[in-house]
């Protein structure tokens, strides 16, 4: 429940971050008739055609972030590991999208995306969801095993977030 004493469950029905980010804005100003903002976000693996995307959260229908990773990297495996994924082709990115809606019907959406590989194995204990196992090269290590303000400069919420900041600037919304 919110700070206004609004409890919605959105249905999270679109197809893109792009679509359930707004259906979640959308609601929750439908509901305060207030500007409402949202976002979605998740992993999504080049090899996998995108996967887990959308269902990151919920993927495998697991309750837990190393077993949604383990679920992941099986999946990279293959069939009883007979198409294992090479080095050089395990590349995956966390997108995340933010969007504001307006009473007066307007939107503004920003996506925000950081690229790395999947490793084989997790390693490092920081952080959370998919973090153990998303290698980032820059840093050289997964986003598990930086600091949160190592992580939090590089991403995809931060790139979102200042791409949004953009746009607000642009629509006359900041300074």
């Amino acid at each position: 429940e919110s700070d206004l004493g609004v409890d919605i469950d959105v249905e999270e029905t679109g197809t893109t971050f792009e679509e359930n980010s707004f259906l979640k804005a959308n609601a929750v100003m439908r509901a305060t008739g207030l500007p409402a903002l949202a976002d979605d976000s998740g992993i999504a693996v080049d090899a996998l055609n995108g996967e887990p995307g959308i269902y990151s959260a919920r993927y495998g229908n697991l309750d837990s972030d190393p077993a949604r990773c383990a679920l992941l990297l099986q999946n990279m495996r293959g069939a009883k590991n007979t198409e294992n994924v090479p080095d050089g082709q395990r590349q995956a990115q966390f997108v995340c999208v933010i969007t504001m809606v307006t009473p007066e019907g307007k939107v503004i959406q920003a996506r925000g995306e950081v690229h790395g590989e999947l490793l084989r194995a997790p390693a490092g204990t920081g952080g959370f969801g998919y973090d153990p196992i998303f290698y980032y090269p820059p840093f050289g290590k997964t986003l598990a095993e930086v600091t949160p303000e190592e992580k939090n400069q590089v991403s995809h919420r931060a790139v979102a977030l200042r791409a949004f900041y953009d746009k607000l600037k642009e629509e006359g919304y900041a300074d």
